[in-house]
């Protein structure tokens, strides 16, 4: 007969005392995130529109998880740090996880959706499924005011997303020197709050093809809010003659873009330059007399008028001259605003759309938006979006329900460590759950906080 050794970890002595661990706790947990996940969820009905947005094609009979209760598990285990679908046979047995999709705890009919069943949920995956899902998330956002925005700014950008194998549309981009994904995010720039993104093949979009999918997005929100007023953000991949078309069709929106230079540029910054390498020498010399350290640049800003072969009319050129210690450094913005000045649309408005790419970061390293490593691309797609809408629900426990704490404005990563990961007892009778955190635990208030707010809340009622 077979016996075996149970698993134990081993520990240096202390005070003469031996030290072993073993993984017979029974029911505790690692991970108090599912139920924090859960209670931000409940209020805003991220993972429940996303499952009447999903063509459920599987038999009725042999259904065992609720699309519902599978939405709910993928997304809250990525909001947690678990992003790899492999994790959930590990945790489909996790007492606050099975807390988390609304099951009890410890009863083992109640286990959750393994890896197996996961894999097949995302290459079921259809088109039009996932562009329903990307409008549950236009949507989502829609609902996220509780009033008309006078304001919406909609930056856009793309960013590398590496594949590595045989991934269907993985193409060869020469920019970052990779086969990869290029996937377009929208966010709004004011709020950080996410709107849609679409994965994209590695090839560089064209301007048609950015102009149909923000079309699309700004008729959405133009049905919700005709007369607010909305500008396009981006960098030099959408100065475009499409966008810019997009946006002089309707009178309510505006953009601002980056562009390349080019020689007639370059000889209408010409003027603004050499004053500017004038002014930095002048400086210069004044600084060695009076024994000072040598100013590091100058710059001044401008405008011109100017219109590219293709462009719908002449537009309005911000040029940012400017002059350092390693030569010359023209910028170029082009926008339809006539009002501010140049040095506020170049340094205000414009560069503002910086913070565009710190909320990608949070998606792409704290959500992993990257791990689309199935050979379908729609799979890929299918889990890009898991990680989009942890990412809403990271951003909404934020600024809601964590507003005016520390964590605020912190990124997901701090708020996985800090809040999410707390040891938990769980104890199951027959008319209650009890779940027994640390005696020491350091964020007791913040917890008390946070449960009670989303205790007293009533979530919304079901149309």
């Amino acid at each position: 007969m077979t016996q075996s050794t149970p698993e134990q970890l081993r520990f240096p002595a202390i005070n003469g005392l031996t030290v072993r661990a073993d993984f017979n706790g029974g029911a505790l947990s690692t991970d108090f995130g599912p139920l924090i996940l859960s209670g931000v969820d409940r209020q805003i009905q991220l993972t429940h529109q996303m499952a009447e947005a999903f063509n459920d094609q599987r038999h009725p009979s042999y259904i065992g998880h609720r699309l519902t209760d599978l939405m709910a598990q993928r997304v809250y285990q990525i909001a947690c740090g678990y992003e790899d679908a492999n994790d959930a046979n590990a945790l489909r047995k996790d007492p606050l996880f099975k807390m988390g999709v609304g099951r009890t705890p410890l009863e083992e009919d109640q286990d959750l959706a393994s890896a197996a069943t996961f894999s097949r949920l995302e290459n079921a995956a259809t088109s039009r499924d996932l562009y329903r899902l990307a409008q549950v998330f236009v949507d989502q956002f829609i609902g996220s005011y509780s009033k008309v925005p006078e304001v919406l700014v909609l930056d856009m950008d793309h960013s590398e997303d590496e594949t590595h194998g045989q991934q269907e549309f993985s193409f060869y981009n020469h920019h970052y020197r990779s086969h990869c994904y290029l996937p377009l995010f929208l966010f709004e720039g004011l709020s950080g709050k996410f709107i849609t993104a679409v994965l994209r093949s590695g090839k560089r979009p064209k301007g048609n093809e950015n102009a149909m999918i923000i079309k699309r997005v700004l008729k959405r929100l133009r049905d919700a809010w005709p007369e607010t007023r909305i500008i396009l953000r981006g960098d030099g991949h959408f100065s475009n003659p499409e966008l810019m078309q997009l946006a002089l069709d309707d009178p309510y929106t505006d953009f601002i873009f980056g562009m390349t230079g080019n020689s007639v540029l370059a000889g209408l910054a010409a003027p603004y330059i050499d004053a500017a390498r004038k002014i930095y020498q002048l400086r210069c010399r004044l600084a060695k007399q009076a024994g000072q350290t040598i100013p590091e640049r100058t710059r001044s800003y401008h405008e011109v008028e100017y219109a590219a072969q293709g462009w719908p009319q002449a537009f309005r050129v911000i040029l940012k001259a400017e002059v350092m210690s390693l030569g010359d450094n023209p910028r170029f913005v082009v926008t339809s605003l006539d009002l501010p000045s140049p040095e506020i649309v170049y340094r205000d408005l414009y560069c503002a759309r910086g913070q565009d790419e710190n909320y990608i970061k949070q998606i792409k390293n704290d959500l992993a938006s990257d791990r689309t490593s199935d050979h379908s691309f729609l799979a890929n797609h299918l889990r890009l979006y898991f990680s989009c809408a942890a990412y809403v629900l990271h951003h909404t426990l934020r600024t809601v329900i964590l507003q005016h704490t520390e964590l605020s404005n912190a990124q997901p990563n701090t708020v996985m460590l800090r809040l999410f990961k707390l040891a938990v007892r769980v104890l199951q009778y027959k008319d209650r759950i009890k779940l027994q955190l640390p005696s020491q635990c350091p964020v007791k208030s913040l917890l008390l906080r946070v449960t009670e707010i989303m205790y007293q809340v009533r979530p919304p009622s079901l149309l």
